[in-house]
C-alpha cells in the first residue's frame, strides 16, 4: 500500500466525518418530522405522517412570531442597509486621522452584548425620550424597539460589507461624469448605486438573517409580543416535539430553494454578460476586418 494511497484514504475519511457531523443532525431531524411518535424519534421509524406539519400551521403562537421575525427583518433591513451605505461613503469622504475614530463608534455596537443593547433600547425609549402619547403609540411598542435595538447593530455589518465593496470602486467614474454635467444625485443613482448592487444585495440578505435568528437583544426588546426564536426557547423548555423538526424542515427546504433560485439566476447573468462581450468581440472584429478590406 503506498503512502499517496493511504493520504487518500485519510482524506476521505475526514470529508466523510466533516459532512456527516455538519448534515448528520439536520437528517436525523428531518426524520423526526415525518415519524409518528409524539417524541423527535428517528429510529425505529414507525409510521410516515405529515401531522406535525398541521400542527405547526395550527401552532398560533408559532405563526405570530414567524410573522413578526419577517416583519421585524424587513424593518432592520430598511434601516440598516442604508445607515450602513451612509457610514460606508462617509469612511471615505472623512479625513484620514478621524476615519480610525469614525469606524471605531460604527463598528462598537457589534462588540456590545445583545443583552445590554436590548435593554438599554427599552430604557432608552420609556426614560429618556418620557412616556408621551406619541412614543407610547408610535416608539414604545415590542416591534418597534426590537427593529431599533437590532438595527444598531445589523448596521455595523452592512456597513463592513459595502465598505469591503466601495474601496475597489474607481473614484475617476464619478469625477467624469460630474465633468459632463451629471449632478451628485445622478452619480449616486446611476453609477454608485449599480456598482455596489451586490454589495447591498448582500448586506440586506445578512441583515434579513442576523434579525431572523437574534435572540438576546430581542427577548429584552420585545416586551409581551413574541418573535419566532423567542417561542422556540419557551417550547424547548416545555418539551420539544416533532412540529419543532417539522419547522425545520420548512426552514431548509426555503433555504434550499432561495439557494436555487439565486444560482440559477446568477448564472443566467453571467451567460448574458458572456454573450454580450462575445457579441461586442464579434463586432470588434467585424470593424477591424471591414477597416481593412477598405483599406486595401
Amino acid at each position: 500500500m503506498s503512502s499517496k494511497l493511504v493520504m487518500r484514504g485519510m482524506i476521505g475519511f475526514y470529508v466523510f466525518l466533516f459532512f456527516a457531523y455538519l448534515f448528520g443532525p439536520l437528517i436525523v431531524m428531518s426524520i423526526t418530522a415525518f415519524n409518528t411518535p409524539a417524541y423527535p424519534q428517528a429510529y425505529p421509524f414507525e409510521a410516515f405522517t405529515l401531522d406535525w406539519f398541521v400542527k405547526l400551521w395550527n401552532h398560533r403562537s408559532m405563526m405570530d412570531g414567524i410573522k413578526n421575525s419577517i416583519i421585524i427583518g424587513l424593518g432592520v433591513v430598511a434601516i440598516s442597509v442604508p445607515v450602513g451605505l451612509a457610514a460606508a461613503i462617509m469612511m471615505g469622504q472623512i479625513y484620514h486621522r478621524a476615519r480610525s475614530v469614525f469606524y471605531l463608534v460604527t463598528v462598537s455596537p457589534v462588540l456590545t452584548p445583545g443583552v445590554i443593547i436590548g435593554i438599554s433600547t427599552v430604557i432608552f425609549w420609556k426614560d429618556m425620550m418620557g412616556l408621551t402619547d406619541f412614543t407610547k403609540a408610535y416608539f414604545y411598542k415590542g416591534i418597534i424597539l426590537a427593529i431599533f435595538g437590532q438595527a444598531s447593530f445589523v448596521a455595523a455589518y452592512c456597513l463592513l460589507i459595502i465598505m469591503a465593496r466601495l474601496q475597489r470602486f474607481d473614484r475617476s467614474q464619478e469625477e467624469a461624469a460630474l465633468d459632463l454635467g451629471a449632478s451628485f444625485p445622478q452619480v449616486f443613482w446611476h453609477i454608485l448605486v449599480p456598482f455596489l448592487k451586490p454589495a447591498l444585495i448582500s448586506a440586506s440578505v445578512i441583515a434579513f438573517l442576523s434579525s431572523f435568528e437574534n435572540y438576546n437583544t430581542t427577548t429584552f426588546a420585545i416586551l409581551a409580543d413574541k418573535t419566532l426564536v423567542t417561542v422556540l426557547a419557551g417550547e424547548v423548555r416545555q418539551g420539544t416535539t416533532p412540529a419543532l423538526s417539522a419547522l425545520a424542515v420548512v426552514i431548509i427546504g426555503l433555504s434550499l430553494i432561495g439557494a436555487i433560485f439565486y444560482e440559477v439566476a446568477k448564472r443566467r447573468e453571467e451567460t448574458a454578460a458572456q454573450r454580450m462581450q462575445e457579441r461586442a468581440r464579434l463586432a470588434e472584429r467585424g470593424e477591424i476586418i471591414g477597416a481593412k478590406t477598405g483599406l486595401a
